[in-house]
């Protein structure tokens, strides 16, 4: 789900567009799913999502930047300057959180890391 970038770390992510509202989901397939409410018309759900994961992760939005998946629902995401420990325990704090609110869900922590 991270790797380690030169200039920050990766996150995969899988995105649902066209949700009912900005959210993250927890883990699926190694990625984290995030659902978007913007459509995937004109680049505009995947503007909603680097600014929404800046949000979710307290980061600028100009450190969040789409690397791969443009027209996919399956993208890469750098978050500039940020470290692969700084980025793991963001990530871990954010599925934890998504766990405790949905106790039936399990969430694997040991795909954090690559």
């Amino acid at each position: 789900m991270l790797v380690s970038h030169p200039i920050g770390t990766i996150l995969s992510v899988r995105v649902s567009p066209g949700a009912k509202k900005n959210e993250l989901r927890g883990e699926q397939a190694e990625s984290l799913k995030v659902c978007i409410t913007t459509a995937p018309e004109k680049g505009k759900a995947n503007k909603t999502l680097t600014e929404f994961l800046a949000e979710q992760f307290g980061v600028r939005k100009s450190q969040v930047e789409l690397i791969s998946g443009e027209t996919s629902s399956q993208k890469k995401i750098l978050f500039h300057g940020v470290t692969l420990d700084e980025m793991t325990q963001k990530v871990q704090q954010v599925v934890s959180n998504i766990a405790a609110e949905r106790p039936a869900g399990r969430v694997d922590e040991s795909t954090f890391r690559q």
